[in-house]
């Protein structure tokens, strides 16, 4: 493919992105860019945040996981759903009652102003690392096909890409999202239902019979129930999956403020159902691609493996333009919804938990002081993911992204479920102290578990951090005030 038609893909769509910002951006304000005005009509939430849930990762990580786990990742998947049942029926009821713009001013209310500034301190850390591993997987697979080609350097197209994020961000914010999410979720699904025609075509295998080909082959097995030690194991990643869900999107900023864009917590509850139908659907869609070009690559001797699995042979095994072109926008798309709404989360979370910028400043000083931090928090970005390059060699980023996720959500985890399920309040000044040792701790014995317990955490992880976290929050709680 020609570097001059992937420049035209990516002008072409940018010029949508832009388009779609324009019509949103009229009349806005920091109402729009924090909540959509509460104007989003469900579905289209819904349909958006599907696309945001996938990102990079699981465009490109999910089908070169399949090689090494086969379908396992169902498993966590399946877990999925029970935590995003949690999302819609105790954790939104909350947030609408309570009428938030930043989800952690719950902590506020519920324990003190140490426990809320250490919940948005936590989310900042886990957002700004998150979303900097999602978008370095993609633009690096921009890089290697395109832009190693031109002679641009690794650092400008990530400073290309930021700009171009912030340039249909910077009026609207979460109100331009949750249309342009749209745009990107189509992209991904069209991408990916391509692929999976041209590859299975290319494997001889007629459309009636692919169901039966993935059911019959080695590489789908989803349950492993066989050893309770492995990583792999169905009870430990069933239940990591639910509260991968509930950290992951219902105490996360980023996700949550989509839903609180709805007109009303009936409609956000309507847009979570929904939403995990599909995305239950689409993961099972992106593991079955997995497995056919996995058996692809093997029969024609390509020699790519993990996240260069899907990359290579769409761009360069020759099935044709029309998978490497639909590739080229899936990947387009998994760039910007990893990091627009990240974009905005941040500015909002910062803006609203960090700087308190509803209390300390009058109004037209507040749209002043977001726009200065909107362009401070696309710094940031660009520095974290350009020093990616120099950290991450050979392991899968969906590997490393939740492993992570494991240490920085755990405390937020620990300190929702403590606030939900007991009475009790805490001694706020110490929290932050709570907050920081129970991802050590959980670290020591994550490292050890295997040497000693003969148990391997794997995705556990989230579940041993929180539930430190929880009993430190038992350690300094008080009865009463």
């Amino acid at each position: 493919m020609q570097p001059a038609y992937i420049l035209l893909l990516i002008a072409s769509y940018f010029g949508a992105l832009l388009i779609i910002s324009y019509f949103t951006g009229k009349n806005s304000n920091n109402d729009a860019f924090f909540k959509a005005n509460r104007q989003s009509p469900w579905y289209v939430v819904a349909f958006g945040m599907i696309g945001a849930s996938l990102s990079g990762v699981t465009f490109i990580s999910v089908p070169g996981w399949v090689e090494a786990s086969q379908f396992s990742y169902m498993q966590v998947v399946l877990g999925y759903i029970v935590g995003y049942a949690v999302i819609g029926l105790v954790l939104l009821p909350l947030y609408y009652k309570m009428n938030l713009t930043s989800i952690y001013t719950y902590l506020e209310s519920r324990f003190g102003r140490y426990s809320y500034k250490t919940g948005a301190s936590f989310f900042l850390l886990s957002r700004i690392v998150g979303a900097s591993f999602r978008l370095f997987l993609v633009a690096n697979v921009l890089q290697i096909i395109l832009f190693d080609t031109l002679g641009i350097p690794f650092w400008a197209t990530v400073v290309m890409t930021i700009a171009l994020i912030w340039l249909y961000t910077f009026k609207s914010g979460i109100k331009t999202i949750v249309y342009t999410d749209t745009l990107q979720t189509l992209c991904m699904l069209i991408a990916v239902g391509v692929s999976i025609y041209y590859v299975s075509d290319s494997l001889g295998i007629q459309g009636s019979n692919l169901i039966g080909h993935i059911a019959d082959s080695d590489f789908s097995k989803m349950f492993f129930f066989d050893d309770f030690k492995s990583a792999d194991y169905f009870w430990k990643q069933f239940i990591s999956g639910a509260f991968i869900a509930i950290v992951m999107t219902g105490l996360d900023q980023d996700m949550m403020q989509k839903n609180l864009t709805c007109r009303n917590l009936k409609d956000a509850q309507k847009n979570m159902f929904w939403f995990t139908i599909v995305l239950t659907f689409v993961n099972l869609l992106f593991l079955a691609l997995g497995m056919l070009l996995t058996e692809y690559a093997r029969l024609n001797g390509i020699d790519a493996f993990k996240d260069d699995l899907f990359p290579v042979i769409a761009t360069q095994s020759g099935l044709g333009i029309g998978i490497a072109t639909f590739f080229i926008l899936g990947l387009i798309a998994a760039a910007y919804s990893s990091a627009d709404s990240a974009l905005t989360s941040l500015t909002t979370s910062f803006s609203i938990d960090i700087l308190d910028i509803e209390k300390r400043y009058e109004l037209a000083k507040q749209e002043i002081v977001r726009k200065r931090i909107h362009v401070t928090v696309s710094i940031v970005l660009i520095l974290v993911i350009v020093s990616f390059k120099y950290i991450i060699k050979d392991e899968s980023v969906i590997a490393k992204l939740f492993v992570f996720a494991g240490y920085t959500y755990g405390p937020l985890l620990g300190l929702y479920s403590f606030g939900l399920f007991t009475k009790w309040l805490v001694k706020d000044k110490l929290v932050p102290i709570i907050a920081i040792l129970s991802p050590i701790v959980c670290y020591l014995i994550s490292m050890n578990s295997e040497a000693w317990f003969g148990f391997e955490f794997g995705f556990f992880v989230l579940i041993l951090n929180g539930a430190l976290t929880f009993l430190g929050l038992i350690l300094i709680r008080r009865k009463h005030d």
